[in-house]
């Protein structure tokens, strides 16, 4: 397994749009391993596929206290979707950063497991906040899309200083 590098806002990569899965085999296997350790290292309870320059439609989650059940969705679509919840989020992309933001309250998707089963699952809370946020990415979007223009500024500009920190940081 390998940790890969987490692609960053306002990078036009995270705008690209995910091509669904054409097979589950042993290269999107070890993709999947190599996100989960780098989910589990950032840390973070999600990942999707297009964070880290992989613009395939996948993403892996695990909002257990323990980091210890990791789940996988490959090709996922939302079927169904009710209710509304005010989650706060944050996001590898956007490191630093949290928002409140809308989602669906109960949503049940469709995917394929890690060995390439189809299932479906119904859920709600953070769960159903962690699948839509990481399908968003799936679909270019990221968070702060749901905010203002000013508030989208801001992040913007909070981003670049924490880059030119580390940069002056890591010159020293």
């Amino acid at each position: 397994m390998a940790k890969l590098p987490i692609i960053e806002f306002p990078d036009p990569r995270l705008r690209t749009v995910a091509k669904p899965v054409e097979r589950v085999d042993a290269a999107l296997r070890r993709l999947i391993d190599d996100m989960l350790e780098t989910m589990y290292d950032a840390p973070g309870i999600g990942l999707a596929a297009t964070q880290v320059d992989a613009h395939v439609r996948l993403l892996v989650l695990d909002i257990s206290e323990e980091h210890n059940e990791p789940q996988v969705f490959i090709n996922p679509e939302i079927v169904s979707a009710e209710g509304s919840q005010i989650y706060q989020e944050g996001c590898l992309s956007v490191p630093g950063y949290y928002a409140d933001v809308k989602r669906a309250n109960l949503i049940t998707v469709r995917a394929l497991d890690r060995d390439g089963q189809a299932f479906e699952l119904t859920t709600d809370g953070l769960l159903a906040v962690c699948l839509q946020h990481e399908m968003d990415h799936l679909a270019g979007k990221v968070f702060v899309d749901y905010l203002s223009p000013l508030k989208k500024a801001l992040v913007r500009k909070k981003l670049a200083k924490q880059r030119k920190l580390a940069e002056d940081s890591d010159a020293a």
